[in-house]
């Protein structure tokens, strides 16, 4: 049924439960996995030029971050036998990402992990796997 998932990772506890949750999926159907991790732009500062972290400096500690994360994916699937392509992207809002990179995946799966967070605490603070389920095309599988 499943053919391509995809699967965002950062890093957390919770969406290593959702990794496996996708590895157990894609190799019950046969599927591919895309492991995709978000990277934060440059905080260009408008009011001041002096910056606390140079910019290359910054864009390297990202991707060194973002890149483990998504090879601990990779190598967490090739191990159960499952192929697994891992991206880094960057972006300002990371659930456009990660619908972004799903359907320039063809995915017809993506399986994401929620905190759990409630009430005030998850107005406040949004939820990027809340504004994937109410904006992404394609089936969403949240694990918590």
């Amino acid at each position: 049924m499943f053919k391509r998932i995809v699967i965002p990772t950062d890093g957390s506890d919770i969406t290593a439960k959702a990794v496996d949750t996708a590895i157990a999926l894609a190799k019950f159907h046969g599927a591919k996995l895309y492991a995709v991790s978000v990277k934060e732009p440059f905080p260009y500062s408008a009011v001041s030029e002096m910056q606390p972290t140079p910019p290359q400096e910054f864009f390297d500690a990202q991707e060194r971050i973002a890149s483990g994360r998504v090879k601990a994916v990779v190598a967490a699937a090739e191990a159960a036998g499952v192929p697994c392509e891992g991206h880094t992207i960057e972006a300002l809002h990371a659930w456009e990402a990660i619908i972004e990179h799903a359907d320039r995946n063809q995915a017809d799966l993506v399986v994401m992990a929620s905190h759990g967070r409630r009430g005030f605490q998850a107005l406040l603070l949004g939820s990027e796997t809340q504004k994937v389920l109410t904006h992404c095309t394609v089936p969403v599988l949240v694990v918590r």
